[in-house]
């Protein structure tokens, strides 16, 4: 899902733009790669560069002008290179260089700052942790960095603060439904800044480092947190104090200055198609009830004796179907992922070797988090699916094979792994992220596991099926709440109505979906286009079709918006019609 995706880094220096430059494609696209990891200083750490490690990124309103500005000057020069001269994945290469700032200029349009740069589904106290555990402590550099990044954090909740209040000038204000939890989420992380996450590689410091130079690294460690828990207490008054009384009790992002062309764009942005909210909705509500008669016949196959809505309350409830501790759940995710890695040849022409780690999530924020995710990995981390053990009551084992196929192989992992390892293309295509290709993908990837040796069991097969469901339930909500004005408790009721996800669930979706309009469209939106694109292969090479050789052919350039996918797979089935050369004289 979110926080996905390391791979490789260049680690030269800033690459000027020569007006006399042979080839000055890859040119622009290194320097704007360089800037991007110098003014998002997290964002490098997460790929594995580490040279800005010290940092935190500048959240002041300057400085989102200045992000839009350098998107201006990327797409003025973008515009001068001769695309006639380019070919291949260099064309591709500038094509999708050209509509990345085409999308942050249309973002702009609207909007000049990030109008919710933090609530309780998303945003410093989540992120802020997760980065701390992506980051090296194996040096004194390695802690004088990260002891610098904590002092560095009073200026970046300033940052925030000034663009929350100009969202309170401007009327871009935040749903107040995902802004009530958060004070308390930056109270609990204030609280344990000492002996939590924040002050964690202070209670390891390696015996590597000299005694003398660890005792100074402890102090100054514990001087920097302190700064770092006041500026947690900061944002936590603002919030409270400032924000939320001034947070809108709307929760539809129709209601917000532009509305309805705010969410359309949103749409656009997330779907990379031209699909409209109301063409959306009646897709969604259309495969709710498709995928429905399928689990009511998979839940027959179960044995169970009793209704469908009965199978649905036995299945969320009965204790033989949960885990009865986290080691437990992790171990089953292990178990899976190595089942699949054994089949993958038999669905992939092209497999990356990337290890991939199970590991349990960090706590801070979890239980606002969905049941796993993807971390990728760098060239000093290893990849990792990241488990999610708090509330185990509502982690079924039933969808565990579901998870495991798309955070893991052959969903993120698999897909992220492949796109690092492609030789000759910019570092921004390799590190890129379209969520309707990289969900879709994901959810596609769930659809594979019969066939890699998982899901043999109706209960596994109810648990995809479930899953698949719900991101259909989610184009009915999230065009429900942001396009046809439903209340939080409609969109509640809805999704309790019409799928087999939990209550509790349910709400921590809604509200999701209310925190972050249109990026829940993405799976099933690119899921029905890659299945689409497979079912055109097949019809048109009918026998000669290879399953193998059309995975590759969707994965072979890396993330792509939807519509040059299909146009890439288009090119590939008509590369596999043309009549081998006749040898026979």
């Amino acid at each position: 899902m979110r926080r996905l995706f390391a791979t490789l880094i260049l680690l030269g220096p800033l690459v000027a733009l020569a007006a006399d430059a042979v080839d000055p494609a890859p040119a622009l696209f290194e320097r704007d790669w360089q800037w991007r990891l110098k003014h998002q200083p997290e964002f490098a750490t997460n790929v594995g560069d580490h040279r800005y490690d010290a940092l935190l990124a500048d959240t002041s309103l300057a400085e989102q002008t200045a992000v839009i500005e350098h998107a201006r000057r990327m797409l003025d020069l973008a515009r001068q290179i001769d695309r006639a001269q380019l070919a291949g994945q260099d064309r591709i290469s500038l094509d999708l260089f050209t509509g990345d700032q085409e999308r942050v200029l249309a973002r702009a349009a609207f909007v000049g700052f990030d109008p919710q740069p933090v609530s309780a589904q998303d945003g410093l106290q989540i992120r802020f942790p997760q980065l701390v555990a992506q980051m090296p402590f194996f040096t004194e550099d390695d802690y004088r960095n990260y002891i610098a990044r904590l002092n560095a954090l009073p200026r970046h909740v300033d940052g925030i603060i000034e663009q929350m209040r100009e969202g309170m000038r401007t009327g871009w204000t935040a749903p107040k439904a995902i802004m009530a939890g958060l004070p308390a989420q930056l109270r609990t992380l204030r609280e344990h800044v000492q002996d939590g996450a924040l002050g964690a590689p202070f209670q390891r410091l390696p015996a590597t480092i000299p005694e003398e130079t660890r005792t100074r690294l402890a102090g100054d460690g514990a001087a920097a947190l302190r700064t770092a828990a006041g500026a947690l207490q900061k944002l936590e008054d603002f919030v409270r104090t400032d924000y939320l009384p001034a947070a809108r009790t709307t929760i539809g992002a129709s209601s917000l200055p532009g509305g309805a062309a705010w969410y359309a764009y949103l749409v656009k942005a997330a779907t990379t198609t031209a699909l409209t909210p109301a063409e959306i909705h009646a897709l969604g509500s259309k495969e709710v009830a498709r995928l429905r008669a399928e689990m009511e016949a998979s839940a027959a196959r179960t044995g169970f004796k009793g209704s469908y809505p009965q199978f649905v309350a036995f299945a969320r409830s009965d204790p033989r179907l949960f885990p009865t501790n986290a080691d437990a759940l992790l171990e089953r995710y292990r178990r899976t992922i190595a089942r699949v890695q054994a089949q993958l040849p038999t669905q992939f022409g092209t497999i990356p070797q990337q290890e991939l780690a199970v590991k349990p999530v960090q706590q801070a924020g979890a239980d606002t988090q969905g049941g796993a995710y993807y971390e990728a990995g760098t060239p000093d981390r290893i990849a990792a699916l990241v488990v999610n053990t708090s509330r185990l009551d509502t982690r079924p084992l039933w969808e565990v094979e579901t998870l495991a196929l798309h955070e893991g192989i052959p969903g993120h992992h698999l897909q992220v792994a492949r796109a690092r390892a492609i030789d000759g293309l910019p570092a921004f295509r390799r590190h890129a992220w379209y969520p309707a290709f990289g969900e879709g993908w994901a959810l596609y990837a769930e659809g594979l596991g019969p066939q890699l040796g998982v899901m043999r069991d109706p209960f596994s097969q109810f648990g995809r099926l479930a899953d698949e469901q719900l991101r259909a339930a989610r184009l009915v909500i999230d065009t429900g709440i942001h396009a046809l004005g439903w209340p939080r408790q409609q969109a509640v009721d809805w999704l309790n109505a019409n799928t087999a996800n939990p209550p509790s669930d349910n709400e921590v979706e809604v509200d999701r979906m209310i925190a972050q309009p249109g990026q829940a469209l993405a799976y099933k939106i690119g899921q029905l286009r890659i299945a689409a694109l497979r079912a055109r292969a097949q019809a048109a090479l009918g026998p000669r079709f290879d399953v193998r050789a059309f995975h590759d052919a969707v994965l072979d350039n890396g993330a792509l918006p939807l519509d040059v996918l299909e146009k890439r797979v288009d090119r590939w089935i008509a590369a596999q019609n043309v009549p081998e050369p006749d040898l026979v004289h």
